[in-house]
């Protein structure tokens, strides 16, 4: 990128889309990662909601996405976000399931209820969804025990447990390995927003194990995406002095990216909105790195990168 040698004062700096240069005494490079911001997943269901709520009313059955400021925009747009106790009282309205996924139960309810449902599943999810029933059904005939690392209580997680009845083990890390029994076949899955690295570390993990001769079969559905962002990242992180990962602190996949950045870049801070930044996190800074989850609209990177743009006290 040409570093433009335009004398401009900080209030005076405009943000491109991508990228910025300002003058204060010395020039500060800001880039906003291109590659940071919504997955396909979250675009999708946001775009649909919004045409949605412009033809009328629209439940969102959980938050639509884990950013407090994006949800706050769509709800000043009309969306109404909608609990599980609530979806049971709900009749004849349009709900629409998040990216995330939902178990078999919700659409039961929502057919008792007479609700339209607006399936913004992720495909992702779905198909993951498909692939742990499918192996489900061939487990009992073996009396094995499918396994699924991923989050406890996490909206996708209780979608795919769901798919089964409940009967699965959720492991969020190793330690809690020990509930599984290692004398009976195992089958391992992924949610889809976790850690390759914890992946493949939880699989050597339960290799070690097994009893001799007891199968155990790992599928790494992580999604492609979520995977090939964490060394995209790590390589962004490491060319900047500063980083700011803009998320909210709910989001699964914010905390494994922001981890990728850290470790990096020690210099790296998680902050939901350009409200939390310090001026004493950019003391001999000549480069910011704004980045984000795939829960991060672009709009609100580009707010970060102009508010350290502009304010006086940052060196």
């Amino acid at each position: 990128m040409v570093l433009q040698s335009v004398k401009k004062t900080k209030r005076g700096v405009t943000l491109p889309p991508a990228s910025l240069i300002l003058c204060s005494i010395h020039y500060v490079y800001i880039e906003i990662d291109h590659k940071s911001g919504f997955c396909y997943g979250v675009v999708r269901a946001i775009q649909t909601a919004e045409q949605m709520l412009d033809a009328g009313e629209l439940f969102s059955l959980g938050e639509i996405v884990h950013n407090d400021r994006e949800l706050d925009r769509l709800k000043k747009k009309g969306l109404q976000v909608l609990s599980y106790d609530g979806l049971a009282t709900l009749r004849d309205k349009k709900v629409l399931i998040r990216a995330h996924g939902e178990p078999p139960e919700t659409y039961r309810t929502a057919r008792d209820r007479r609700l339209t449902i607006v399936d913004c599943t992720c495909p992702v999810v779905l198909k993951l969804q498909e692939r742990i029933k499918a192996c489900y059904a061939e487990l009992k005939t073996q009396n094995g025990q499918l396994l699924i690392f991923g989050k406890r209580g996490h909206a996708e997680v209780n979608g795919l447990i769901g798919q089964l009845g409940g009967d699965a083990l959720v492991v969020e890390n190793v330690a809690q390995l020990d509930a599984v029994d290692f004398s009976r076949p195992v089958r391992l899955f992924s949610q889809t927003t976790n850690s390759p690295q914890a992946f493949r570390a939880l699989c050597e993990a339960v290799k070690a194990r097994m009893h001799p001769g007891v199968s155990f079969e790992a599928s790494n559905t992580i999604c492609g995406q979520v995977a090939g962002r964490q060394p995209q990242l790590a390589a962004f992180a490491a060319r900047h002095d500063v980083v700011l990962f803009v998320s909210g602190r709910k989001s699964s996949n914010g905390q494994v990216l922001f981890a990728a950045c850290r470790s990096a870049n020690p210099r790296s801070y998680l902050i939901e909105d350009a409200g939390e930044i310090e001026a004493g996190w950019f003391t001999a800074c000549r480069s910011v790195g704004v980045c984000g989850a795939t829960s991060t609209p672009k709009w609100l990177m580009e707010e970060v990168a102009a508010t350290v743009a502009n304010r006086e006290d940052i060196p």
